[in-house]
C-alpha cells in the first residue's frame, strides 16, 4: 500500500522581516534632505502598516522607499494591500497597508476549484488559512505544484510542508 503524499498552500508574511525594513525605512527617510523637519512615520499594527506624511508626494516617496527595502528583505510585494489614502489632523495624509497572513476562504475556494477543473489526480481541503493538497503519487504533486506557480491569483501563495 502506497503513503499518502502532501504538501500545503499557504500565505504567511516573515514579520521580522516586515520589522526591519520598516526601520531601514525610517533610517533612510531621517537622512534625505527632501524629509528634514518633515513629520514623517511608518509604523506596524499587528498585520497592517501605517504610513504617515505631511503630502501625498511625501507619502509616495516613502511608500517606494519602503518596498524597495521589502524587495531587498525577500518580502512579496503581492501580500500587501494597500488602502486609500485618508487626510489626518493637522493637514497630513495617511495611508494603511495590509499585510496579507493566510489565504482568504475566497481565494482558497478558488484555488480547489483550479486544482479539481485540472482533472489531477489528487485532492485539496481548506484548512483554516491555508489549503492541504494530498495524492498517492508525487508527480502528481509536483505537477500540481507548477501549475500553480504559473496561475495569478492576485495573491501570494507558497507551496510548503511538502511530506513524500
Amino acid at each position: 500500500m502506497a503513503s499518502e503524499c502532501s504538501f500545503d498552500i499557504a500565505s504567511k508574511v516573515e514579520l521580522q522581516e516586515v520589522d526591519n525594513a520598516i526601520h531601514q525605512t525610517i533610517r533612510e527617510i531621517g537622512q534625505r534632505f527632501d524629509f528634514k523637519g518633515s513629520p514623517a512615520t511608518v509604523t506596524r499594527e499587528e498585520h497592517a502598516l501605517v504610513l504617515s506624511a505631511e503630502d501625498e508626494f511625501k507619502l509616495k516617496q516613502m511608500l517606494d522607499i519602503l518596498e524597495g527595502k521589502l524587495v531587498k528583505r525577500q518580502v512579496p510585494l503581492k501580500a500587501l494591500s494597500r488602502g486609500k489614502v485618508e487626510s489626518a489632523k493637522g493637514g497630513r495624509v495617511r495611508q494603511r497597508i495590509e499585510l496579507q497572513q493566510g489565504i482568504p476562504i475566497e481565494k482558497a475556494r478558488e484555488l480547489v476549484k483550479l486544482i479539481k477543473g485540472q482533472k489531477f489526480k489528487v485532492q485539496a481541503q481548506i484548512q483554516e488559512d491555508q489549503v492541504r493538497v494530498f495524492g498517492r503519487d508525487r508527480d502528481e504533486l509536483q505537477a500540481v505544484i507548477q501549475f500553480l506557480r504559473q496561475q495569478d491569483l492576485g495573491i501570494h501563495m507558497q507551496c510548503i510542508n511538502y511530506r513524500p
